[in-house]
């Protein structure tokens, strides 16, 4: 069946981008007014660190110019995205991305300069009243001061920066272009060629020969150019920590780390719990043994679904009665933002030609959340719309409790609103439905994430801690001291059931989230801290306490902020809770597919 074009879509399912700009003409005002404020903040260069009166005017003017731009940002990017396919808005798009340029560009003065300003000036300054509404604002960028180098060592590194991202971009060129796997048999029995993304389809295939086929084909390949891997693999490492040590970081970690406010203590909280509690994954994969009837678990057995798919279609509208009754508990005020969501044309519902894959919400302070959707009758994109949906408010109650300066939220805290609403779901759906086959649909789904989240990707932080350790004490990171502890640590993982296949040594060659330098924990910190917030809004009348955290932006360190919720990150005990529900689900599924 054919899409349809972006004309042929009701207009009530589509977002109302008119509320950013009425027209293009009046983009196009605002687009050149960006153009103008950016030319006139250079009047500030030079000036920043003079007062505290020309520090504050200076952090203004800048502020007030990335705000602007935002704007803009957000209606072309959006137009483009609604329809790939128009050129007017594919060329709409284009500029603003050469306007993000000029702006940073424009902009790039304003923090080297106040972290120029000698400290007993700045202490002087910070005690000036015109200050107090930045004072976290500044502290934040005043923490990289002693790790900021004189200015024309910044400038070198700075220029060196395409050097230092090239082990990156050339695993992305073999990776995603020049790597090939041949062609496998499907469950059709047609052959089709492999790629990745059909590789995660065929390992959910319930035919063992198609999912071993797939496996065996694609690992060849990897191995095959195994040494080519570690070698990109090695130099990214090495980049990390020498630019950890040039700015006089103790590691690559706390190099990463640091300048999001998120101590060390807190990773290493994180690896700990998950290895005690290692013994419910071993559990889940004897589970899949027993349900599938294997000899032995391989590690393309890993991602069979358990359940069958159930009938079980969903309209949009249905879809939004599910969001309203799933969210309740948080409160009819975010409820009211729920529904306005609805009714005010905030999200971009349906599939059509040239539209932009997945979903996300966007937006700016000076708008409303938007959600892009590509909308299918399915279970699955339930979640996505509450998912999103958990961004959108978060963004929405940032923005109105906050001002400018404060209106965003760090990347460690923004997973959490979303995927607490994805708790809220499940919790809502195991509520409702009594039987048997569903039940056990939601909650194999339930666990398949929760172990591909925390349990996988805190296996991922432990091997990218594992690799930044060996090269700071000088071990080389060859392809096959890399298999070796790679395939130790997944054993230990997964546990006695799984059968230790050769060729699952090598997936550290084809992880992308190891160039991503420290990044993956957070999914894994996110998913347990938004089990253990559900589970506090539901049986603890933890509403009221979650909404501080969703109004807070970040206008605190985000620990503080999480606190605030009902979650301390630095302590174990929110995993513990949340490993505690994934057990008493994982018992369920177990009465349920063995009784």
């Amino acid at each position: 069946m054919a899409q349809i074009t972006r004309q042929a879509v009701p207009e009530e399912l589509t977002w109302d981008l008119a509320s950013i700009f009425a027209s293009d003409d009046n983009f196009e005002l605002a687009f050149q007014a960006v153009v103008q404020a950016a030319e006139a903040l250079q009047q500030y260069q030079g000036q920043v660190g003079t007062s505290a009166t020309s520090l504050v005017t200076a952090l203004q003017a800048d502020l007030k110019l990335e705000r602007q731009f935002e704007k803009v940002f957000v209606y072309a990017h959006q137009k483009y995205d609604q329809d790939t396919t128009n050129d007017q808005y594919a060329a709409l798009n284009a500029r603003v991305q050469s306007l993000y340029a000029q702006v940073s560009q424009a902009t790039a003065f304003i923090q080297p300069e106040i972290l120029a300003i000698p400290n007993e000036k700045l202490d002087q300054y910070l005690a000036n009243p015109v200050l107090k509404p930045y004072q976290h604002f500044l502290a934040v960028i005043l923490q990289q001061k002693k790790h900021t180098l004189p200015a024309d060592q910044e400038a070198l590194l700075a220029g060196a920066s395409d050097i230092f991202n090239a082990s990156q971009q050339t695993f992305g060129a073999l990776d995603n272009a020049d790597i090939e796997f041949g062609t496998v048999t499907d469950e059709n029995g047609q052959e089709v060629e492999l790629t990745n993304g059909l590789y995660s389809i065929l390992l959910q295939s319930q035919q063992g020969s198609v999912r071993q086929e797939a496996f065996d084909q694609l690992y060849d390949a990897y191995i095959g150019l195994k040494n080519t891997f570690a070698s990109t693999l090695s130099a990214n490492v090495k980049t990390h920590n020498f630019l950890a040590k040039t700015r006089h970081y103790q590691s690559a970690r706390q190099a990463a780390v640091t300048p999001n406010q998120i101590p060390e203590e807190v990773y290493d909280t994180l690896t700990h719990s998950v290895n005690e509690h290692l013994p419910l994954l071993h559990r889940f994969v004897a589970l899949r043994k027993q349900v599938l009837k294997l000899n032995d678990v391989h590690p393309y057995d890993l991602y069979v679904p358990l359940v069958e798919e159930i009938d079980y279609k969903v309209t949009y509208q249905e879809a939004q009665e599910i969001a309203v009754k799933a969210l309740a508990p948080l409160g009819e005020d975010y409820i009211a933002i729920v529904k306005k969501a609805f009714a005010q044309r905030w999200i971009d519902v349906v599939e059509n030609k040239g539209k932009r894959s997945g979903a996300y919400s966007g937006g700016s302070y000076d708008t409303h959340p938007y959600i892009l959707l590509n909308w299918q009758d399915t279970l699955d994109n339930v979640y996505t719309l509450v998912h999103e949906m958990g961004h959108s408010v978060h963004s929405y109650l940032t923005r109105h409790n906050q001002p400018y300066h404060y209106g965003d939220y760090p990347i460690f805290l923004a997973e959490i609103a979303s995927t607490t609403n994805e708790s809220l779901l499940t919790d809502y759906l195991l509520q409702t439905h009594t039987e048997p086959k569903f039940r056990a649909y939601v909650l194999n789904q339930y666990l398949d994430g929760f172990k591909g989240t925390v349990f996988r990707q805190t296996q991922f932080a432990e091997f990218e801690q594992w690799l930044h350790e060996q090269d700071a004490a000088g071990r080389a990171l060859t392809a096959d001291v890399m298999s070796e502890y790679y395939g130790q640590l997944n054993q230990k993982f997964y546990g006695p059931d799984l059968f230790p296949d050769e060729q699952i040594a090598y997936e550290w060659a084809r992880i992308p989230h190891f160039y991503y330098n420290f990044y993956v924990y957070q999914y894994a910190t996110g998913e347990a801290a938004a089990t253990t917030l559900s589970d506090k809004i539901l049986n603890q009348n933890g509403a009221s306490a979650y909404k501080t955290y969703l109004k807070a932006g970040s206008s605190a360190n985000p620990l503080d902020v999480i606190q605030a919720a009902g979650v301390d990150m630095r302590s174990s005990a929110y995993l513990d809770q949340a490993f505690e529900l994934f057990e008493a689900r994982l018992t369920e599924l177990e009465t349920l597919l063995t009784r």
